[in-house]
């Protein structure tokens, strides 16, 4: 089974506007052909896509996620290449291979009255493929940037991550949803609990849930858990200010112990005000939040992989917006 398809420089190419006089950051970015060129590559960061919204559509969501990837990439090589955007950091890896499980889940009719067990079974194999490549860029001592596909992806990283260092790992997740959802089929909205189920998610920090759409039952399973689960309310955050932004921060930060443990970002654009994602919000953090949050965790040594999910530019007033927020987020995490 195909994980990945590597990009060759001459696919990036085509999503470059040039111009004379300037050098744009998908002219200057290296690309490989293998996991050996990979591994000898001095470049720090692995940019990866998964164009992929099943386990968004399987969490009863609507479909666009998929879209995310290649709009980001687009935007991302189009900024300038200069002594602060540092390109030599970063390998444009390519994409994880979800053509077969998109094509097989666009012919599950909804009429079905198993279609959203059997969309979870297609999200099972994206999870295989997402983490073994997810396993292979951390073995090669690179991190990985992955952009793209619906929350579900969070159990992939989580699991090839944890794989990859021999131990579970911990997670601080920038999210308007704690994603922590009964265990049925694999959908978007339960990554992380198999990750917690399966032990490959040790300490998990959510960062900024709403409190209008986390449910009891996901209030009581944290509260019973307050050795592994932790959490910040956006409200408390941004509308009450009982704690300040730094401070929540802060408090993310010495839950998951970023000094001595490491760590994996999620950063769930559905948290972002006006963002286009299936669950957009009109109240949320701004892009400038969600830019300071991913910088705060990013730059720190124990960090093992950062991922940007569940835009989707189909919900967008304007798709090329969603791709340069997604691209400030990435610049941001390869400016050293």
């Amino acid at each position: 089974m195909e994980t990945v398809r590597f990009y060759s420089k001459k696919e990036l190419e085509q999503f470059i506007s040039k111009r004379l006089g300037e050098e744009k950051l998908g002219q200057a970015v290296t690309t490989v052909t293998n996991w050996d060129a990979l591994k000898n590559s001095p470049s720090k960061y692995v940019l990866l896509g998964i164009p992929e919204d099943i386990g968004v559509r399987a969490n009863h969501g609507k479909p666009g996620a998929r879209d995310a990837w290649l709009t980001a990439l687009q935007s991302f090589c189009n900024i300038q290449n200069n002594a602060f955007t540092q390109a030599e950091n970063l390998i444009v890896l390519g994409e994880i291979d979800c053509k077969t499980q998109m094509e097989q889940a666009e012919n599950i009719g909804q009429d079905d009255p198993h279609y959203f067990e059997k969309l979870g079974e297609l999200v099972t194999q994206i999870d295989d493929k997402v983490s073994k490549t997810i396993k292979q860029i951390v073995q090669a001592n690179k991190i990985p940037i992955i952009i793209g596909g619906g929350h579900n992806n969070s159990f992939g990283n989580l699991k090839g991550t944890s794989q990859a260092i021999g131990k579970p790992i911990n997670c601080v997740n920038f999210d308007a949803h704690t994603d922590f959802r009964a265990l049925e089929h694999r959908h978007s909205g339960n990554g992380f609990s198999y990750a917690f189920e399966d032990g490959f998610l040790n300490k998990y920090s959510i960062f900024g849930i709403h409190r209008n759409y986390t449910s009891k039952a996901v209030f009581e399973t944290m509260d019973t858990n307050p050795k592994r689960i932790q959490y910040s309310i956006f409200e408390e955050i941004a509308i009450s200010k009982k704690i300040s932004f730094s401070k929540a921060l802060q408090n993310a930060e010495a839950f998951i112990n970023t000094k001595t443990e490491y760590f994996g970002v999620e950063l769930d654009l559905d948290a972002i005000e006006h963002m286009g994602s299936s669950a957009m919000t009109p109240s949320g953090f701004t892009l400038t939040e969600a830019r300071k949050f991913i910088r705060y965790f990013s730059e720190k040594e124990n960090c093992k992989y950062i991922h940007i999910c569940e835009g989707a530019p189909s919900f967008s007033a304007n798709p090329n917006q969603l791709g340069k927020a997604i691209s400030y987020l990435i610049s941001d995490c390869i400016a050293s």
